[in-house]
């Protein structure tokens, strides 16, 4: 007598983050052995549950569909049971989500270094020569916008003093560049990672014009981006992580300067960093 299929996926849901979608779901009853919920999506309004489709096999009733960049994108997902022995539950109901647009998107750029791809390895000293930083920059980072090369200027990794490698202190990379209006609408920060430290990535000061303005707090990653600077490639064990946040109306007409000062905790390992004004 055939067995009858595990029950349909239900309360599929999820939520739109910056480069990222959050799914979830209920998890099958405790009476069903599963061996996996299949997840199913495409780009647009509809997804056929097909090979195609399949974006991941996971014993768990949630999944992170990470790496869509900055651009707002519209998927729709269907999630499909799986018991221990093979048979599959018919499909749940689609839900259709949008990932947030990131301001490297929507704004416009007054100062950027990177390229907000999810790779590291246009910056000094990447993928692999963090033991090099306290030679080539003993005194942090002073990156000047439309003068200095990101590939001799600005470090792939940021260092904190938690990091025995650059000499357990505090570390301040600055951004200065020049303003000929003041952004109107107001501007925002972005700072991609394509990893951190992953027990102790800690926090920054964020300065504008020599006023402290914020705590930028980073999440921790895999510990892999110190010797690896490409998030992008198929199976990449780097974890990214990014933060934009509204800066205050500090600016000035002519020199700016954007610090971060690396008080705390260890390393983060740059994709890209910017400021933006709103449209």
């Amino acid at each position: 007598m055939p067995t009858a299929p595990p029950p349909t996926a239900t309360g599929l849901r999820g939520r739109g983050e910056l480069a990222r979608i959050l799914l979830d779901w209920e998890p099958a009853p405790w009476e069903t052995v599963v061996d996996h919920y299949a997840v199913h999506g495409a780009p647009g309004a509809d997804v056929a549950v097909s090979p195609e489709t399949l974006l991941v096999k996971t014993v768990y009733p949630h999944f992170e569909h990470s790496g869509l960049g900055g651009a707002a994108q519209q998927w729709t997902y269907r999630v499909v049971t799986v018991d221990a022995a093979g048979a599959r539950s018919e499909p749940s109901r689609p839900v259709t989500v949008t990932s947030r647009e990131s301001v490297s998107r929507s704004g416009i750029p007054l100062a950027v270094v990177g390229e907000f791809d999810g790779k590291g390895l246009e910056f000094a000293l990447s993928p692999a020569g963090y033991a090099d930083y306290p030679a080539a920059f003993p005194n942090g980072v002073d990156f000047r916008v439309g003068v200095d090369d990101p590939r001799t200027g600005w470090s792939y990794l940021h260092p904190g003093p938690a990091d025995g490698w650059a000499g357990r202190r505090d570390h301040r990379f600055r951004l200065t560049f020049e303003l000929t209006d003041l952004p109107t609408s107001g501007a925002d920060l972005a700072v991609w990672l394509i990893d951190s430290h992953a027990p102790k990535a800690g926090s920054a000061v964020l300065s504008i014009n020599g006023t402290p303005v914020d705590r930028l707090r980073f999440a921790g990653g895999a510990t892999k981006g110190s010797t690896q600077g490409d998030s992008t490639v198929p199976g990449s064990p780097l974890k990214p992580s990014y933060l934009e946040v509204p800066l205050p109306q500090v600016f000035r007409v002519g020199e700016n300067t954007i610090e971060l000062h690396k008080d705390d905790g260890s390393w983060i390992a740059y994709d890209a960093i910017g400021v933006f004004a709103r449209r």
